[in-house]
């Protein structure tokens, strides 16, 4: 395990799933952790109590609330954003207001999240955001506002990546395909579609993101920068 002794952390959208390993991984090694949550209050405060993190209500489709909650945290070594919601169907039906809201969620409080943090963050901050695999692929309908809003992240993260560069700071979007969360469960209805385009034939574990994190924002990953790295089992092969 990486030690992140001494190093101050932000997660937002911490408190189940994906998000939740990302905080019990870093916590374990040695970060002050705070995390953001906005509907699931008891898993947060169980997850708080658990791992002695912090946890902070905040609405990440509110631009103001989320530049607030990073500027509050001080001067972090490492940001990781992973709040995201997903709106799924034929695009001729969904509601605008829900694209809107997804939108606000997925890419801009992203960007500006990642771009307060870099005001205060010390050479070598790390700064990583949870996109999808379906950044690169879009294998079946009805997934066409969720694949945008996780396409935009990467040419987020390869302009922030040369604007902060020269300060040491990393910028990285980790991938996951289907991965085991309340979301997604391994045994839901579409489990044998999801398998079907895979060479690992199972839904990946949330610890398994939550290393490839732990990896990025650790000393090893100085020279990765502006890149996407996708943890899907070959789903979008």
């Amino acid at each position: 395990m990486t030690s992140f002794q001494g190093k101050s952390a932000l997660v937002l959208g911490g408190s189940r799933g994906i998000g939740a390993a990302i905080v019990r991984r870093l916590a374990a090694d040695g970060a002050e952790v705070t995390f953001t949550y906005f509907g699931a209050r008891q898993a947060a405060e169980q997850l708080a109590n658990e791992t002695g993190s912090t946890a902070v209500l905040t609405d990440s489709a509110d631009r103001d609330a989320v530049i607030r909650r990073v500027r509050e945290s001080g001067p972090l070594d490492v940001l990781i954003v992973n709040a995201g919601v997903a709106v799924f169907g034929n695009a001729l039906d969904l509601d605008p207001d829900a694209i809107d809201e997804m939108l606000k969620i997925n890419v801009h409080a992203p960007y500006h999240a990642a771009v307060e943090a870099a005001r205060l963050m010390p050479e070598g901050g790390r700064i990583i955001v949870i996109g999808s695999v379906n950044g690169d692929r879009v294998p079946f309908a009805g997934i066409a506002a969720y694949a945008l809003s996780k396409s935009a992240l990467q040419g987020m993260a390869r302009g922030l990546a040369r604007d902060l560069g020269p300060r040491g700071i990393t910028v990285n979007v980790v991938q996951p395909g289907p991965i085991d969360t309340d979301a997604n469960p391994a045994d839901g209805p579409i489990r044998d579609l999801l398998h079907s385009f895979m060479a690992i034939k199972r839904h990946g574990r949330a610890e398994e993101v939550a290393g490839m994190v732990a990896w990025l924002a650790g000393p090893e990953t100085d020279f990765v920068t502006g890149a996407m790295h996708t943890i899907d089992g070959a789903f979008g092969a």
